[in-house]
């Protein structure tokens, strides 16, 4: 059964510390969706039983055109949005606290993170965190083992290669490859 965020979104781009209230409600969510992710990854489930964990996981309704190769790693669950027709491989792993939202048509290659959270470089601000959301715009396609980090826009129809670790927004009908990722290629679109 899906249940609404009470946890407020408006966290995105603040420093949290560790003692701020706000980490008992995340603390309740995370704990909440343990073992639903846990009975996702080692449980034998048709693909309507998948969606629908997952849309209790992060609390919106997955869309019957979403698919997914299992296992699937998220460490809160309550702040992914996913559009129309994605597809995430397996072992992808999501730090959602921060906010990830694809949009319709998007892939995600095996091994991908995608990480909403930092912490501060400050050694006694460092238990802290930052959250900064993560968009992965339409028909982009992020590649197997890269990291998208907290804060990135990945343009429309973009390409993320495979093993590249983004550290700024990547432009629309690009591909990017490295580390940090660079624009390699732009991609014609017609």
């Amino acid at each position: 059964m899906m249940k609404k965020n009470s946890l407020s979104q408006d966290i995105t781009n603040n420093l949290l510390q560790i003692d701020d209230p706000i980490f008992k409600e995340i603390d309740a969510i995370v704990d909440e969706n343990r073992s639903k992710l846990l009975r996702l990854n080692t449980t034998d489930l048709s693909k309507e039983e998948v969606r629908a964990l997952l849309s209790d996981i992060t609390g919106k309704e997955i869309d019957a055109s979403f698919s997914i190769n299992l296992p699937f790693y998220t460490d809160f669950g309550r702040h992914i949005h996913i559009g129309q027709h994605v597809f995430i491989n397996c072992g992808v792993t999501f730090t959602d606290l921060g906010g990830i939202t694809l949009e319709d048509h998007v892939l995600i290659g095996p091994g991908a993170s995608l990480i909403s959270v930092n912490h501060p470089v400050d050694p006694a601000l460092r238990r802290g965190i930052i959250v900064k959301p993560v968009l992965i715009k339409r028909n982009a396609w992020i590649g197997a083992c890269a990291v998208v980090l907290p804060g990135i826009t990945v343009g429309e129809n973009a390409i993320v290669a495979a093993n590249a670790t983004v550290t700024r927004d990547v432009p629309p009908n690009t591909i990017v490859a490295g580390t940090p990722a660079k624009i390699i290629k732009e991609i014609p679109i017609e």
